[in-house]
Parts: structure tokens; C-alpha cells; sequence
């Protein structure tokens, strides 16, 4: 059976921001909870429980979901899409952590319901800070709906 505890999914491709965010979280006692997800299918498949993911059984739904644009296989727009188009996932907090300033796909985010659009800080320090923030928040400090 796969590992069914995640608090947090990261949708992320780029091997450097998933080492800055782990490492982001593990100094603020996030990490032992982050499943990571190299592609939007693979993310999709995760959230849904198909795939490779089937046998997951009932898994806890995650507290947030950190979710790039840019992912090989199934775009991040697309994978915000579709949980948000389906009743059991619609209530999952979502933010979209991106390179991408363009203002079309901040747009197209909160019109399909994104909960936070942020771009990414190219400095290290800033972007460890803001992943911890991200992390403690949605992970620690807001009630969800379920």
C-alpha cells in the first residue's frame, strides 16, 4: 500500500524547488507530512486515487496543496481544474507557488477558485520564508471545512 498520510501535496517538477521547500519546512517541523508529485498527471492520479495511487484505499484528504503552473503531462491549471470541479476535493485550500508573473494565469487561478497565487522569490531566503509561512498556515493554523 502507498503512504496515505500527506498534509501537504507539492506539485512541483524543478528538482531545486522541491529541495527548497523540503528543506523550508523541515526547519519549521513541516516536512514529515509532504507528499511530493513530479507531474500534473501523477497529481492528479494522487488526489483522485487512480492509477498508481487505486490501491491507496480512503486516504486523508491533505490540508493544502501546493500547486505549480508550469508541469510536464498536465499543467498546474488544469490539475486546480479538476479539483475544483469535483465535490470531494472543491473544499481542498490550494496555492499556487509559480514562476510565472503573467497576469493571464493569475487570472485564470483565482477564476477556477485558486485559494493563493504566489510567484516564487528568486532569493533563497525569501522563498524559504515564504514556503514556511505558506506551510504554517494552511497546515497549522486554518481550519478547514472536513
Amino acid at each position: 500500500m502507498i503512504d496515505n498520510v500527506s498534509d501537504i501535496i507539492l506539485v512541483e517538477d524543478n528538482a531545486a524547488d522541491i529541495e527548497l521547500v523540503l528543506d523550508s519546512f523541515k526547519e519549521n517541523n513541516l516536512a514529515n507530512r509532504v507528499k511530493v508529485l513530479k507531474d500534473g498527471e501523477e497529481a492528479l492520479d494522487y488526489i483522485f486515487r487512480t492509477g498508481k495511487y487505486k490501491d491507496c484505499g480512503m486516504c486523508e484528504t491533505p490540508k493544502l496543496i501546493l500547486l505549480d503552473l508550469k508541469l510536464p503531462k498536465v499543467d498546474g491549471l488544469e490539475v486546480l481544474r479538476r479539483v475544483r470541479s469535483d465535490e470531494r476535493t472543491k473544499s481542498i485550500p490550494v496555492v499556487v507557488l509559480t514562476a510565472s508573473r503573467a497576469d493571464q494565469e493569475r487570472i485564470e487561478s483565482y477564476r477556477l477558485g485558486v485559494n493563493s497565487y504566489i510567484v516564487k522569490p528568486v532569493d533563497f531566503t525569501n522563498f524559504s520564508h515564504v514556503v514556511a509561512q505558506i506551510g504554517f498556515y494552511w497546515a497549522m493554523i486554518n481550519k478547514p471545512l472536513f
